[in-house]
């Protein structure tokens, strides 16, 4: 399996070169160099046996089968769910997507930890070390530290928007007492956090001087990983579903498109955005234009530039590589982007895109709590906000369950008048000390702190 750059003048690249280097050198992000077919029957099969046939379709070349199984299975042992990722009923034909029953409680779990197992296994073979970098709206950051804080040969460093997470998601990157993990609050959005990790990597020099890589989902091994529930889902309905996904920054709901370019029969793909709504105005308006993020109830979702959706719009360019970067190279330079009428018409084919504001999400959190006794998360609460707005579909919608409610027990107060329970894992992070440093959003500020830590 040989992966190539949506920007098309980086050489093709094996999955462990892909994994290691997160972004393409060219500034694109790897895809496959065509899509494997997948068209086993999934049914009533373990989650960890669908993991590994179906991450084997693009680790083949780069890990043994045998690698690939003992990672999978030792990146699942934590969850608490058996399943992994359960499907619950809340109405008729409207399901719940559980993902969040790993490590950090949400949905980053299921690829983090199969990714850091990976990581972990292709450093060791090249006798190499490496330096993450990830920006965090709240949630990639936590599962970045659960997956690879302690490995040897690893360096995190943790970007979070300061004051614009919830307090138990901070707690749970800046607790960690290992010593490879380093957070970073940073005066800013996450969009700057973002635009800065992209900063490093187009500094060449500085980049492969700290062996410079990302775990966020630019990494295609987290697409990879993620495509998987869509899968298990429908194989427990036997039949295609239409998914509705809150959508940040693009990778969960594209590990769709890539499972229906896998062969899945996905009957829709529902953007579900919060009041940044960049996705939603971008299928509906046909203009993709970024504006200043809005700090919302659902903040691992207040991101105003989607990384991933260069994934979509290249797809949708049918892998017109010459396309796409000119078009990203113009977004980066105007902060918009109007989508040519066959790219639009290719994306709306696929997707669909609802917006729902602070109100929407907290009277979603109260219709569910009300109809099933079953409280969710902002995220979540998103997520049926948009289900509510589609009408009847024909076929079943599953609504990806994103993070346990217990890490946004402020939001869930005001919808319900009642605080979430709270697991034991997060109860006992109060009690522990916190480390981090606040930095301005400066990408020099932010290079003279990594090489400093590096260097000690």
């Amino acid at each position: 399996m040989q992966f190539v750059s949506t920007r098309g003048t980086a050489p093709p690249a094996s999955f462990s070169d892909v994994l290691l280097a997160g972004l393409a050198p060219d500034g694109g992000l790897y895809l496959p160099e065509s899509w494997p077919q997948v068209t086993d029957r999934f049914k009533d099969m373990r989650y960890q046996d669908a993991a590994f046939r179906i991450l084997s379709e693009f680790t083949r070349g780069s890990f043994s089968d045998v690698e690939l199984r003992t990672a999978v299975e030792a990146a699942y042992s934590g969850f608490d769910a058996p399943g992994i990722a359960p499907l619950t009923e809340i109405g008729e034909d409207r399901y719940l997507l559980e993902l969040f029953h790993g490590p950090t409680l949400a949905f980053k779990d299921i690829a983090l930890q199969v990714l850091g197992q990976l990581f972990s296994r292709a450093l060791a073979k090249r006798e190499g070390r490496a330096t993450i970098v990830a920006a965090t709206s709240g949630d990639t950051g936590s599962a970045a530290i659960a997956a690879l804080g302690g490995i040897p040969n690893i360096d995190l460093f943790v970007m979070h928007p300061k004051g614009r997470v919830s307090d138990v998601q901070r707690l749970q990157m800046t607790t960690s007492s290992h010593a490879n993990v380093h957070n970073i609050a940073l005066n800013g959005s996450f969009d700057d956090a973002q635009s800065i990790v992209k900063a490093l990597f187009a500094d060449k020099a500085f980049a492969d001087e700290i062996s410079l890589t990302a775990v966020n989902s630019i990494n295609f091994a987290r697409i990879a990983a993620q495509c998987v529930y869509y899968f298990t889902a429908t194989a427990s309905l036997e039949k295609a579903a239409t998914f509705v996904v809150p959508t940040g920054n693009f990778g969960d709901i594209f590990a769709g498109e890539a499972a229906s370019r896998m062969g899945l029969n996905v009957a829709r793909l529902v953007i579900a955005t919060n009041a940044n709504d960049i996705m939603a105005r971008a299928l509906n308006d046909g203009l993709y234009a970024s504006g200043a993020s809005h700090a919302t109830l659902s903040p691992s979702m207040d991101i105003q530039v989607a990384s991933n959706f260069e994934r979509a719009l290249f797809e949708a360019a049918h892998r017109d590589a010459d396309w796409t970067s000119a078009a990203m190279s113009d977004f980066a330079r105007t902060r918009k982007l109007e989508l040519p009428a066959s790219v639009l018409s290719e994306l709306r084919s696929r997707y669909s895109a609802f917006a729902s504001n602070d109100d929407e999400t907290r009277s979603a959190i109260k219709a569910v709590y009300k109809l099933t006794g079953r409280i969710i998360d902002p995220h979540s609460a998103v997520g049926v906000a948009a289900a509510m707005k589609m009408g009847k579909p024909l076929s079943p919608v599953v609504i990806l369950s994103t993070a346990h409610p217990a890490k946004f027990p402020q939001a869930v107060t005001e919808a319900i008048g009642a605080v979430p329970p709270e697991p034991k894992r997060l109860a006992e992070l109060k009690d522990l000390p916190e480390r981090l440093e606040v930095l301005d959003k400066d990408p020099i500020l932010i290079k003279r702190f990594i090489s400093s830590r590096l260097a000690s």
